[in-house]
């Protein structure tokens, strides 16, 4: 008689404490999102919302549609991407609700509705993609389908130019930012070709002189595809989603093969490509001379009086902050998408901006773990590009409302307004998600089999030498 578990049976309490952790963090998220909402209201109103109850309700049912999804199509996912993306949802929503309130704008019915879709998003990518060896299959139909939505907004009468870039399409009322969609596409792109090329791209095997080096030619492909999509985004007078390709082109390239040299021939065409850029094109240029000179006016506009409000909001703001709905949001311009970060500044403090921060670093922090664990080299590349998307979209628009880089004018994903962008994220982590549950599966069984090696040992060691056959 043993007292050992049977394996299967430890599984599923691995899998069920998962979950069970997971469901606690989202209606832990749910909760924290519910008395931000309260708060905002009282802070504006003095009264208690009428809708708080409604608003509680439909929370725990999104949350408990992406976590049904979570127990079944992915039972051994990691249960912290998803709160975390949720809760950095609901705390946009609720900013956004503050700023209609400031504004007399809409927006916050629509980035529900947004959210949503993006929970049925999520769940219906969990469905699509079982295995994350399938996307491997349609690499180049995904590289067609990357660089045609690249163009898409170049098309006439299909295209859209807001604020001086045109990164939109419309079919009739509905507008869409196909770019949010074309990163991931291309983000598995690199990571099947670079998985498939990683011992030529890391081995010395051409020969020149009398020393071998790096042959040069796998690159040749791929490279001319990464060149095509910057060169297309500097026709759409975009350089947040340019910069974004760029760093994640060189950074899957370097981790792909662990060579510093091809870190150190990023950085240099970098250095050269901003430069360029900053001297013959005229947004990037006003970008760069707003953030060397921000009270610069550059006639006919004053570009850095967006940036100037921002700062005045986290002046205002402090540690502690002004308090949910006593700050004054709507003096920043656009803030609901490019500033949110500002507004979050001024009524929550230093203190409600590092929770936000926080919640990033924990994201992708995530993220590389789950890149750690995959069980193949392209499941470990696609996670590793989502999450230097993620990271680096947020490091982009914060570096950029302190200060630290140019503004680049990508949104901070989950909080800004945007209905693309939030169905686009909301596919990154379930593509996430996707690659976790595979190493969380792979690393149950690893942790079975040495659970059940080590019970054989100690078993052995108690019944002794009498357990040994001796030969006759």
């Amino acid at each position: 008689m043993t007292l050992r578990t049977p394996p299967s049976l430890r599984r599923v309490r691995g899998v069920k404490a998962r979950r069970r952790t997971e469901l606690g963090l989202l209606v832990l998220a749910s909760l924290i999102i519910m008395a931000a909402y309260v708060l905002m209201t009282l802070g504006v109103t003095q009264n208690l919302p009428t809708d708080a109850v409604p608003l509680l309700v439909s929370l725990l049912l999104l949350g408990a549609v992406a976590h049904i999804g979570n127990r079944v199509f992915a039972p051994d996912a990691s249960a912290v991407v998803l709160p975390i993306a949720f809760l950095l949802n609901g705390i946009g929503y609720v900013m956004i609700v503050r700023i209609d309130q400031e504004k007399n704008t809409h927006y916050a019915p629509l980035q529900l509705a947004w959210t949503a879709v993006g929970i049925a998003v999520y769940v219906l990518t969990l469905v699509l993609v079982r295995r994350s060896r399938d996307l491997d299959r349609y690499r180049y139909l995904l590289l067609v389908g990357g660089i045609g939505l690249l163009l898409a907004p170049l098309v006439p009468h299909i295209g859209l130019n807001i604020n001086g870039a045109r990164l939109w399409i419309h079919f009739g009322s509905l507008e869409f930012q196909p770019v949010e969609l074309s990163k991931l596409m291309l983000c598995i792109f690199f990571a099947s070709y670079f998985a498939e090329k990683r011992e030529l791209l890391t081995i010395p095997t051409a020969r020149f002189g009398n020393r071998l080096v790096l042959d040069p030619r796998p690159l040749i492909p791929i490279t001319l595809a990464w060149v095509f999509a910057i060169g297309v985004m500097s026709l759409e007078h975009d350089i947040g989603f340019s910069a974004l390709l760029f760093t994640l082109f060189i950074g899957m390239l370097w981790v792909t093969t662990g060579r510093t040299g091809y870190l150190v021939l990023g950085i240099a065409l970098f250095a050269v490509g901003a430069y360029i850029s900053s001297r013959y094109f005229a947004q990037t240029h006003i970008r760069v001379e707003t953030w060397l000179d921000p009270w610069k006016i550059i006639p006919p506009n004053d570009p850095g009086y967006q940036l100037r409000q921002a700062w005045y909001s986290l002046g205002a703001g402090g540690i502690g902050g002004t308090g949910l709905g006593l700050g004054s949001p709507g003096l920043i311009p656009n803030v609901q998408t490019d500033f949110i970060f500002a507004a979050v500044g001024e009524e929550m403090g230093l203190l409600g901006s590092t929770m936000i921060v926080v919640a990033f670093l924990l994201l992708v922090g995530t993220g590389l773990r789950i890149a750690q664990a995959a069980k193949s080299e392209f499941a470990k590349l696609t996670a590793t590009g989502l999450t230097i998307i993620i990271g680096f979209q947020a490091f982009f628009i914060i570096g950029g409302i302190v200060r630290l880089v140019p503004l680049t004018g990508i949104t901070l994903p989950f909080v800004s307004y945007g209905g693309s962008a939030l169905i686009a994220n909301y596919i990154l982590i379930a593509l996430l998600v996707r690659v976790s549950d595979e190493g969380g599966a792979a690393a149950d069984s690893s942790e079975q089999e040495a659970h059940d090696q080590g019970l054989e040992r100690r078993r052995a060691l108690i019944a002794g030498p009498t357990s040994v056959r001796t030969a006759p």
